[in-house]
């Protein structure tokens, strides 16, 4: 997947607590390091100042209308006649097509407490996605589907960091899958920080989890 030089990005921070958008566009690309011109807060319409080491999720649309997206870091500035910001130019198999649902969807396994009428049960994921999860049942959990309960979910990141997000969620639907049963459940009332953590988590996962399987297939 190339980028091609005009292409529009969108950047979020990603180590930050702040909910955040800048729009930029691509002016310029030389071996590794994207030239950008000054992004711009979509929400204040304000250029704003990134300072060197700041790490992004980038994300872009091709003229086909796919988006795809990846992480990147801020190098330095260029000088010229348009003044520019240096980001890392990640390798093409760094590069990852985002689903067209609204959050995108990994399996992979994570701890979730509940809290279910005063008591606490421990689970662990089949799936997650800033929008709802599916989790391994066990036999002495009596929950019935449309109950809420109240979730936490530990978040191990690849740098060390681990975030735990507290949301309530609705049981959409239990069913059996490979003789595991297991229940779906949409998340409700979660904050934006929280959603940007597991967006985050969701794509970090998704680009390991395609870095094992181009390993494997070699």
């Amino acid at each position: 997947m190339q980028i091609k030089i005009g292409t529009a990005l969108i950047l979020e921070p990603t180590y930050t607590d702040e909910v955040e958008q800048f729009r930029c566009k691509i002016i310029e690309q030389e071996n590794n390091i994207l030239y950008i011109d000054y992004p711009v807060n979509t929400e204040t319409n304000k250029t704003v100042f990134l300072i060197d080491g700041s790490q992004f999720r980038a994300s872009f649309m091709t003229e086909d209308r796919v988006k795809y997206a990846f992480n990147t870091e801020v190098l330095g500035r260029k000088f010229g006649k348009i003044p520019t910001i240096e980001l890392r130019c990640p390798p093409e198999e760094e590069i990852v097509k985002i689903q067209r649902r609204e959050f995108v969807r990994v399996n992979t396994v994570v701890d979730v407490a509940i809290e279910y009428k005063n008591q606490f049960y421990q689970f662990v994921t089949e799936d997650i996605s800033a929008g709802g999860l599916a989790i391994h049942l066990k036999d002495n959990f009596p929950i019935q589907n449309g109950e809420t309960v109240q979730l936490t979910i530990v978040l191990p990141f690849l740098n060390g960091e681990i975030r735990y997000v507290q949301t309530s969620a609705k049981i959409v639907r239990i069913f059996e899958k490979n003789q595991l049963q297991l229940a779906s459940l949409e998340l409700i009332e979660t904050n934006l920080i929280d959603k940007q953590y597991i967006v985050r988590f969701c794509f970090e996962r998704q680009l390991m989890n395609r870095r094992k399987y181009e390993v494997n297939t070699l």
